[in-house]
């Protein structure tokens, strides 16, 4: 695989995080240094760890993960983003939220879990898969950080709106990943 087609990778599999990332960023009280690396580090984590364990799954499983994935990313995202949306309904618009470790965390799983398909498919092909990996881990790092700062930007100028379209942005996620492994042919 060369660089580019590694670069091009990296990039399209760190879209969704970075979408996430802006979404949960309208939401976030205002990013210190340590919160957007962390944000950053989280999602990019995550996603370097999908497609190593989408490769080494390999073909033996392949059909029972690609069964349920769609699943579970539709789950993680839209149950995120209905909290996201209820939160901007429930508080008062003057007092923003520190983003938990742990919704950062279901949301970084839930944009990722097409890369664990992308990992199988590369378990076919001659790359180095840590090479990859890392490309990907890296590129949704910066990504994912550069979304929340962009959230933040965003959510202190237009408060509970930007929330909750944030909030519907990971639902609508949720539900293309779902419309998408639905409606492919088979």
């Amino acid at each position: 695989m060369s660089p580019i087609a590694i670069g091009a990778l990296a990039v399209s599999m760190s879209i969704d995080a970075f979408l996430a990332s802006v979404g949960k960023g309208t939401a976030a009280a205002p990013p210190r240094l340590a919160t957007t690396l962390r944000t950053g580090a989280i999602f990019g984590l995550v996603e370097a760890i999908t497609p190593l364990l989408g490769w080494a799954t390999g073909v033996a499983a392949s059909r029972y993960v690609a069964q349920v994935d769609h699943w579970i990313a539709f789950a993680l995202l839209a149950g995120v983003g209905l909290h996201m949306i209820l939160q901007a309904r429930s508080r008062d618009i003057d007092e923003p939220r520190s983003t938990t470790l742990w919704a950062t965390l279901i949301t970084a799983v839930g944009t990722s879990v097409d890369a664990m398909a992308v990992g199988v498919s590369l378990a076919f092909l001659p790359v180095n898969i840590l090479v990859v990996a890392l490309a990907i881990g890296a590129t949704t790092t910066v990504m994912s950080a550069a979304g929340l700062l962009l959230g933040r930007f965003i959510g202190a100028r237009f408060g509970r709106i930007a929330e909750t379209l944030g909030g519907i942005a990971l639902c609508i996620m949720g539900a293309l990943i779902l419309h998408q492994h639905l409606t492919a042919p088979v």
